[in-house]
């Protein structure tokens, strides 16, 4: 069912929760009439393969120009003080870390500056990862780090009004594997988004709430927002922008589940499954697509992306990866099944899973690289299968 606007509203409240601390002041002085306030706070997709991604943020900067350099005039600091270490996969699930507060003069903001701490010698563990079953390890940083990573952003300030945006973190595309070291490096992936009191909830089953599992809403394929179910199988996607979306449950060994046509409005949140009745996938034989990227004949890391089109035209996005960065071998598991798809459903109308009737339903694989994106398929994945797809920039 759908809650009403005043349980969003709660719902959304409860979620603002400093995970490791927040930033900014609090009492910030009420902004002149030509100016508002700008708030961040930062959330995370799922993680992949990982217990624990730490990252220490100093500060955010902002700036009205798209092009502006880090050195340019117009630039405006949110210091996250004191600056703060935070568990990125504590952030999934809808739960929001503050960053605090920020007053702008009125007017459109094109650019932000995530600026993370360097792990040096006092602090060698300020960017770090706990891989599953695995100790913690340092994240090497960008170069030129000191500048910060560059967001592009679509973010107005009007006077004497708070703009609510948050930093959402894919850690699961940010740590990149480097060979057989075990190294592995921190290429942010973050997106700017308004802060909208609408999303999507509901439960999977137990048996499948792990961190193998992942819960995504999507258009068009593209996957706009995901989570993890915590160990209840209760998931939350959030913010969400109001429109209709697949919702995706990718879990390991289970064949995809798919739900059409989720709407989702202002100020709601759309509730998809209960504790009682949750979604459970059903099992799937697997097989395996793997292969490499390479940039002018060089291995290369870049995000791969596995997708299917079903018989009604529209298309999923099952899985995603990152190729190593210094071997450039990816490989991904996916079901050599079907996906059980259903249209949304009213409560307490129930939903109505079948296998998609669509011809094998073929994956097709994607590799972006520097802007440019090639394509492998169509490949009909048998169980057990182990299938090769190359990319050569």
């Amino acid at each position: 069912m759908k809650t009403k606007s005043s349980l969003a509203l709660s719902l959304a409240t409860s979620l603002l929760v400093a995970c490791g601390g927040g930033g900014g002041d609090a009492g910030t002085p009420t902004s002149p009439s030509n100016s508002g306030t700008l708030v961040l706070s930062l959330t995370d997709a799922p993680s992949c393969g990982y217990d624990h991604v730490y990252v220490t943020v100093q500060k955010v900067r902002v700036n009205a120009s798209a092009s502006a350099s880090d050195t340019d005039a117009g630039w405006t600091d949110l210091t996250v003080g004191p600056t703060q270490r935070f568990d990125l996969l504590a952030l999934g699930n809808g739960v929001l870390a503050s960053l605090g507060q920020l007053p702008l003069p009125a007017g459109h903001y094109s650019q932000l500056r995530l600026v993370l701490a360097d792990n040096d010698a006092a602090h060698p563990l300020a960017n770090s990862v706990v891989p599953t079953g695995g100790a913690e390890t340092s994240l090497t940083t960008p170069s030129g780090q000191q500048s910060g990573v560059k967001l592009n952003a679509d973010i107005t300030i009007a006077a004497n009004q708070i703009a609510d945006f948050v930093l959402d973190f894919d850690a699961c595309k940010s740590v990149v594997t480097a060979g057989a070291s075990g190294q592995r490096l921190l290429k942010p992936v973050v997106s700017v988004l308004p802060h909208l009191l609408s999303g999507v909830s509901g439960y999977v089953d137990p048996a499948i709430a792990n961190g193998a599992t992942a819960i995504s809403v999507q258009q068009g394929g593209v996957v706009l927002k995901a989570t993890a179910p915590d160990a209840a199988g209760k998931f939350v996607l959030a913010p969400v922008a109001p429109g209709n979306y697949d919702l995706v449950v990718r879990a390991a060994k289970r064949a995809t589940l798919v739900i059409t046509g989720v709407p989702v409005t202002a100020d709601t949140v759309t509730a998809i499954a209960s504790s009682a009745a949750p979604l459970l996938p059903p099992t799937a034989v697997m097989g395996q697509i793997g292969g490499s990227v390479t940039a002018a004949g060089v291995a290369s890391t870049a995000p791969i992306a596995a997708t299917q089109k079903l018989a009604s035209g529209a298309t999923i996005t099952v899985a995603e990866t990152q190729a190593d960065a210094t071997t450039g071998a990816y490989m991904l598991t996916l079901p050599a099944t079907p996906p059980w798809v259903a249209p949304y459903a009213t409560p307490p109308a129930s939903f109505n899973f079948a296998p998609d009737s669509g011809i094998d339903l073929p994956y097709t694989l994607a590799a972006s690289l520097n802007g440019t994106t090639k394509t492998a398929g169509p490949l009909t994945l048998a169980g057990g299968a182990v299938m090769t797809a190359n990319f050569g920039f």
